[in-house]
């Protein structure tokens, strides 16, 4: 499988991670790939579901992975996300806040009522791009941006509102073989620093062809 980079210098590489490629290290992951296409060492300084595919960043150097987990730590690193859900929200744009529990033996994430032990508060905003019509039902495009980084979040916070992400037969949608259409599309480092990466140009993407942020 072919890597896209899109930028690369002696510290760091910024690439796009293939839809159900594994973001850490491990066998078959991205980590793996990029050290065998690139021939140098990489660290994993984020993270991306495997389902969900787009922008990530890696170290080349564990200077350089320390530097970015440093700016990740202090809120410097901004991700923005392209998914599509079934139905309309009710808001053009709106804050989503939350609390979410995470299951680490079910892998799986509720949002709860109240905060107690490991449970954290869950931040996100969203604004409606378009939507379209298929086989019947209301399919959604947003963008979203993430506030706070937990666990399953986009997935778990929309369905809660009955706004399944399509293709996610975890959190109350329904399987489908173009898998989940969530999308990591921009990420920024700091001022000057931002990196782009549209979606692929396949179903169910291509419904939304003219409301792309580009």
């Amino acid at each position: 499988m072919s890597i896209n980079v899109i930028y690369e210098n002696k510290d760091m590489v910024v690439c796009v991670k293939p839809q159900g490629v594994i973001s850490e290290c491990g066998n078959g992951s991205l980590p793996e790939m990029l050290t065998q296409a690139l021939n140098c060492e990489i660290f994993p300084v984020h993270r991306l579901d495997r389902a969900t595919g787009g922008i990530m960043v890696y170290a080349k150097n564990k200077k350089s992975a320390a530097a970015l987990s440093s700016i990740i730590a202090c809120g410097g690193m901004k991700k923005e996300y392209l998914a599509i859900v079934r139905g309309v929200p009710e808001a053009q744009a709106d804050i989503l806040t939350d609390f979410l529990y995470h299951d680490r033996i079910k892998n799986k994430s509720f949002v709860v009522k109240r905060g107690r032990n490991g449970v954290k508060t869950a931040v996100l905003n969203y604004k409606l791009l378009g939507s379209a019509e298929h086989n019947g039902q209301l399919l959604s495009l947003l963008q979203i941006q993430l506030q706070t980084g937990r666990t399953h979040q986009i997935r778990v916070q929309f369905s809660h509102r009955g706004l399944p992400l399509y293709g996610d037969g975890k959190y109350g949608g329904r399987a489908e073989r173009e898998g989940l259409a969530l999308w990591s599309f921009h990420l920024s480092l700091g001022e000057g620093k931002c990196y782009k990466s549209l979606p692929p140009d396949s179903f169910p993407w291509t419904l939304f062809e003219e409301n792309l942020p580009r």
